[in-house]
Formats: structure tokens, sequence, C-alpha cells
């Protein structure tokens, strides 16, 4: 049985969890999950000290060690959403009757609706607006037993505006018990001041603004949209070698709508991800693979658009390449605050199997964003671990709408 320990006496650790199973998500396990049945996990300082089965637990003082049994009830990594755009103001609800009316994109831009609108009204909302609504949209996901999650920028749009919504990500990580890790999409959309001059677009994005936002330290990444109705494959490259000046890792929203080669390009830089992926195709996957980016699938943006064209999963199992699931909530095309909804929409859309969408909420969503102390336990890990009521890993995939989730540790 696999169980490790560090250098640490049990009678110092600060909390112990008995009578659990776990699902470790530790893939040197040779088990489904990585589970280990009836087991103990010991936290020491917010970290793993030992896992392993009960029945091998070292001695402890009893009476010197806060213990708790969590009654044959199953522990996991704590959830991670990898992919949001969680900071904005305003809603498109009535966008989204008019085009069920039969109004068309075209027509609710020429209103001033689509992205526009909400780059409209998050440059007018203020810093405490933006952060109240969005502390209520953490709150949601924190009760789904997320314990990390990613915010990109994106609906500012000019230095003054991209830098207020990476200030207010930076708040909430500090004043929330969810963890925040920021990514800088400047390359999000062409704001309609630049209309027809998209590369003096990204020279802005390149120059002023992302010198601002590393001045700073508000960004962990850098992102852009490289698509038809986006940015280019030479403004999204030239938006990546600015990041690399600035030692900052990058992603890519690449293959939603078209196959744009985004993904093989953020390969090339080593990027995190390659994110939406509907088009993708084997040379991206094999470019991917090579580099070890991880395939973010946003499957509540293909629900919720009605797409028709499939990520490539079986390639993408075939080569090996990493697969994360995360929510894309966003007020245009993933209005969905939901991982556990995401999980069971990638096992019913594209077929991931529940070990697969644990994993992709996980393990492979902590590689999407560049943490490898999080997504699995194991000794060393951060404990960050919820508890849930359930019989069976796979109901979280399996069951939407009731909430199993007892505790975050």
């Amino acid at each position: 049985m696999q169980s490790t320990t560090q250098n640490y006496e049990l009678e110092e650790i600060d909390l112990l969890l008995t009578d659990a199973n776990i699902a470790t998500m530790d893939s040197n396990i040779n088990a489904p999950y990585g589970a280990i049945e009836n087991a103990a996990i010991a936290i020491k300082n917010g970290k793993i000290a030992w896992i392993g089965e009960q029945s091998i637990l070292p001695s402890f003082d009893v009476f010197a060690t806060p213990t708790l049994s969590v009654k044959g009830q199953w522990l996991t990594p704590g959830l991670i959403d990898c992919h949001t755009h969680l900071v904005f103001a305003g809603s498109r609800s009535q966008e989204f009757e008019q085009r069920l009316q039969g109004v068309s994109y075209e027509q609710i831009a020429a209103q001033g609706g689509g992205i526009a609108s909400t780059v409209k009204a998050t440059r007018a909302a203020d810093r405490e607006q933006l952060f109240v609504d969005a502390k209520d949209r953490l709150n949601t996901l924190l009760k789904e037993g997320v314990t990390t999650v990613e915010i990109k920028s994106g609906y500012g749009l000019d230095t003054e505006n991209e830098i207020k919504i990476l200030e207010v990500a930076r708040l909430l990580g500090e004043h929330h018990p969810i963890d925040i890790k920021t990514t800088f999409l400047g390359a999000h959309a062409l704001p309609p001041e630049y209309k027809g001059r998209a590369d003096e677009y990204i020279d802005l994005v390149c120059t002023d603004m992302l010198d601002q936002v590393v001045a700073n330290n508000l960004a962990d990444a850098v992102d852009v949209f490289c698509e038809n109705v986006g940015f280019s494959y030479s403004q999204t490259k030239r938006v990546f070698q600015a990041a690399k000046k600035h030692n900052l890792p990058v992603k890519c929203h690449a293959e939603q709508l078209s196959n744009q080669h985004g993904a093989e390009l953020v390969a090339q830089f080593n990027g995190l991800s390659a994110d939406h992926i509907e088009h993708l195709d084997e040379e991206g996957v094999k470019a991917m693979a090579d580099v070890g980016t991880v395939a973010v699938l946003l499957p509540g943006a293909f629900y919720f658009l009605r797409e028709t064209k499939f990520p490539p999963i079986e390639l993408l199992n075939q080569y090996k390449v990493p697969i994360a699931i995360a929510s894309d909530f966003n007020p245009g095309t993933s209005p969905l605050c939901s991982v556990h909804l995401m999980m069971n929409m990638a096992c019913t859309l594209f077929r991931l199997t529940p070990e697969q969408a644990l994993a992709g909420v996980t393990r492979n969503a902590a590689k999407a964003l560049g943490l490898d102390e999080r997504g699995v336990l194991k000794v060393g890990a951060r404990a960050d671990i919820a508890h849930w009521q359930i019989n069976h890993p796979s109901q979280l995939s399996y069951q939407f709408g009731v909430n199993r989730l007892l505790l975050n540790f």
C-alpha cells in the first residue's frame, strides 16, 4: 500500500483526518481515482505530512493531536476552476432572449450588444461593485468544493480598466477563502475605439498595458483569443513574445470556432494550456503533447452556443495530452457558475469518464495553471481537501444540483 512520510512526528501535526476513503488523484497510485480506502491524512502547516492506509498509521499522541473522523466518507483534492472571466459588470440576459426570438448576433452587436455591452458596463463599474459581484460568484463555487480559481481580465480593453479588473481579482484573493490566480487577457476582443486598427491595439497590449500589469504584479499568466473573430496568429504571437520578455507563462483561447493553429503556437512557447479546442487538429494535438500543454475543455460554452463540433477527445487520449475542465464562467457564452455542471457535461457531451472529469478539475486543472503543489493528495502537497457525503467519486460527475459537500479543509 502506498504511504509516505516526511520528517514530522505525528504528535506535532495540526490535524489528523481518520476513517476516510480518499480519491487522491495521484497517478502514481495504481487504482482508479488513486483511491486509498480506510485511510488517514495528517496535516502540518497547511501541507500533507502523511497519507495512507489507517492500519499502518504511525503512533501519535491521541491527547495532543486534533483528530477528526470523516466516518467512511470521501475526501478529494479541492476542486480547481482553471478558466473563468469572473470579474465583470452587467448582464446579457436580454440578448439571450433576443437570440431565442431569432435576432442575429450581428443585429445584437449593431445595437451595442455582445461583448461591447459587457465592456461598457465593466468600464462604468467601480471596484467595489465589481468586487461584491465577483465575491458572490466565488461563494457559489466555494460551496461546490472549489478551492482555487483562475480569473481573467478582458472586459476592460484599455489600460485603466484592465488594471482595474486585475486589481479586483487580486483583492478577492486577499479576502476570500478561495485561492485566486490571475490572467491578463487584454487581447480578448477589439475595443470599439480601435475598430479597423487591430495591430495598433496589439501595440497597446504589448507595451503600456502589459508593462503596467507587470509593474504592479497583477498577472500570473497572459492569454489571447486567437480566432478569426478575435486576433490573428501573428498578433497572438506578438503578445506571447511580449509576455516571454516579462517571464510570464502563456495560454490561449484556441480553435474554438475555426482552426487558426493557436494551439500549435502556444505550444511553441511552452504554454500552460490551449482552451476550447473544438477545431483542434492532429498536428495541434501532437504539438501540445510534445511540451505538456494542457487541453482545457469548456463544455459550458459548447452547450450554451449549441455547438456541434466536438473537441478531439480520442486524439487527446491517444497522445496522452492532459485534459482539464473549467466553467469559462462569463456573461456572454457560458453564464454557468458551476464546476459540477461542467463535470457532468464533460461526461455526457464529450464522453469523458467520471474519473477523467475529476482529474480535469483537480490534477490537470492545477497543471493548466502551472501549479504543482495542489490537485492531488500526497505528501508535500497543499492540504486543499474537500469532504463529500458520497458513496463513490463518480457521484460528483453523475449528479448535479444536490450539494454533497460537507466541508473544505
